[in-house]
């Protein structure tokens, strides 16, 4: 049986940041579940090293189908809470896991903001997402009222940030409360490099007037505040200039009023950089496409394999599985906010013409495609073809998984940590 109680993130990340008072540092990774082969590997890895897990997902990953439904495995929000308490029994796992809306907020769909909706509409739907995500048990919610269409190119107006998260916090909280759930966590700020919060002035800025309307409306205080540390996630690498004291600068500034700095797009760092972290006091990093560049780069893999089989005789019939997700990968055209310059406005016709971009762009955005029905149909086929050649395809794309994840856990310190947060 899995616990029915445990401790509230707001309550670890305030044990986290006690430890740090003793010398001890850690930083959590917020993990993107592009998949259940996702979903499974961080399970059991945080078994096997007793750490807490947060996974992050966006709306365009998991909302209401009323709202457009997520591309991820086509969840909603009850349903995405039920397929990871179905992966921690499968894992036989009894550890610490966070739910985390990552990204909510008006505008944070993408059809919401191309379609330009108007402040109130888009505040409804806000709200309305937040509130299945508060009924599915979600532990943490980001209030991201930043992707205004109305301001895009322009520097964020902390104004209507403030406004428009205290109104939205309150919103939660009264819900909250009216259905008798524990506490929750919010995570507020954004990580934009052109107006967020970048240097620690206009960060302390933000908490000071944030702190100041959440107290005379007697709300609570986020859980984190997210920070500008230089990350920057373009293709399948760390593009950013991550800058050491810029984020022990902002962390201090986050703990000096009871909260954690958060870092997004940490994506493909190395090792230097990620050991850094611990120095630097960063409560928690966002990784999310990675993983799912991984995922797909293992079914690449396996596809050689089936290949290499066909070739010898050992199977009848290969399956199309890189064919299929090639095309239903760049057709999402879900790739195009990981691109830089010109390659932004690529043609799905000229891409699927060209080989060598074909598989530059399947390699970044496969994962958009992992829950097509023909795809899910050809991994079968897959999985089949090596099953009667002795090979186990998803243990191998389980443990594909599990490599960068692995790296993140060792250099961030994470080994032990559930332990040290209940000791406390």
């Amino acid at each position: 049986m899995l616990k029915t109680q445990k401790i509230s993130l707001k309550k670890t990340i305030s044990n986290m940041l006690k430890l740090q008072d003793s010398g001890y540092y850690s930083t959590l990774i917020g993990i993107g579940p592009m998949s259940s082969n996702l979903l499974q590997a961080s399970f059991e890895l945080a078994k096997d090293e007793d750490f807490p897990l947060m996974f992050i997902a966006s709306r365009n990953q998991v909302d209401k189908a009323e709202l457009g439904g997520g591309y991820v495995n086509g969840w909603n929000q009850q349903t995405f809470s039920d397929a990871i308490k179905v992966e921690a029994e499968k894992a036989h796992f009894h550890g610490l896991y966070y739910l985390c809306r990552d990204h909510g907020g008006p505008w944070q769909r993408d059809k919401e903001r191309n379609d330009h909706l108007p402040v109130d509409e888009a505040m409804a739907r806000a709200k309305e997402s937040y509130l299945a995500d508060i009924k599915a048990g979600f532990d943490l919610l980001m209030i991201d009222p930043t992707k205004d269409p109305f301001q895009m190119g322009k520097v964020v107006d902390l104004d209507k940030i403030i406004k428009w998260t205290v109104e939205l916090i309150e919103f939660c909280e009264s819900q909250r409360i009216e259905l008798g759930l524990p506490e929750i966590g919010y995570e507020v700020g954004t990580e934009e490099t052109n107006g967020g919060l970048t240097t620690t002035d206009r960060y302390e800025t933000f908490i000071q007037r944030l702190k100041a309307e959440l107290n005379q409306k007697d709300l609570p205080m986020p859980t984190f505040i997210v920070g500008q540390t230089g990350t920057l996630t373009r293709l399948t690498e760390q593009v950013g200039d991550w800058n050491f004291q810029n984020a022990l600068d902002l962390s201090t500034m986050a703990k000096k009023y009871g909260v954690g700095l958060k870092e997004h797009n940490a994506d493909y760092m190395d090792d230097v950089s990620l050991l850094l972290h611990n120095s630097a006091h960063i409560t928690a990093s966002n990784v999310a496409p990675q993983y799912g560049t991984e995922e797909t780069r293992a079914y690449l893999k396996l596809v050689q394999v089936e290949q290499s089989l066909y070739s010898n005789g050992l199977i009848d019939k290969p399956s199309r599985l890189h064919e299929v997700l090639l095309d239903r990968a760049i057709r999402t055209e879900r790739w195009r906010k990981w691109m830089e310059g010109d390659d932004v406005n690529l043609k799905v016709d000229d891409i699927l013409k060209n080989s060598k971009l074909s598989a530059e762009i399947l390699d970044i955005s496969g994962h958009y495609a992992f829950n097509d029905p023909d795809t899910k149909n050809e991994i079968k086929n897959l999985y089949q073809n090596l099953a009667k050649n002795s090979i186990d395809g998803q243990r191998f794309v389980v443990e594909h998984i599990k490599r960068p994840i692995q790296q993140y856990v060792k250099d961030l310190n994470l080994t032990g940590l559930t332990s040290k947060i209940e000791s406390i």
